[in-house]
């Protein structure tokens, strides 16, 4: 197994760890663990690219494990009432929808090229900016001035809400585009 998809192992073992804290109060490390779980993506992207190391496996495990930390982070933060339970909701169920679409191509036997959209990339960075926020303003006692993350958490939330909606209805458009073109071909 390459370098970078022991990493991206590893970022994908580390995600019940990262639940356990979260659900035992020690969000401090919970956020530790989190940004190590971030520098471990670029780095396996780095290294993959930079010794042109990319796998097949590879393609499949990075998002996997990305998927995975944010998914599982999301339902332990909104689990614990560090997040309301409709975000939560709309995080994972967006996620559900894409993985479902992917699924359903894949049983028809369709070629297709998973691409991120440019919105889905805005959406997951907002993501991963609210729960870095949570953790930190939580886990690092960053409630009281001058460092109070409070209210910037809150906005971020409903930054996180548009973004996941707005990504959701593109790939919906674009999956029923497709699906309808297959329906007119066969």
């Amino acid at each position: 197994m390459s370098i970078p998809n022991l990493i991206s192992l590893g970022r994908l073992l580390s995600v019940p760890l990262a639940v356990w804290l979260i659900l035992e109060g020690e969000l401090g490390w919970a956020f530790w663990l989190f940004v190590a779980s971030g520098l471990s993506d670029a780095i396996d992207g780095f290294v993959a690219r930079a010794f042109r190391s990319r796998t097949a496996l590879g393609g499949y495990l990075d998002p996997i494990a990305d998927k995975a930390l944010l998914v599982s982070v999301y339902l332990a933060l909104g689990h614990e009432g560090y997040l309301p339970v409709w975000l939560v909701i709309l995080v994972v169920f967006r996620d559900i929808l894409i993985v479902g679409g992917v699924l359903l191509l894949y049983t028809l036997k369709e070629p297709f090229a998973i691409q991120p959209s440019f919105m889905s990339k805005i959406n997951t960075t907002m993501q991963i900016v609210l729960v870095a926020l949570v953790l930190s303003t939580f886990g690092l006692d960053l409630t009281e001035p001058p460092f109070d993350l409070k209210w910037v958490t809150a906005g971020m939330m409903w930054v996180v809400a548009v973004t996941t909606a707005w990504s959701g209805l593109g790939y919906i458009v674009t999956g029923s585009r497709l699906l309808s073109r297959l329906g007119g071909t066969k």
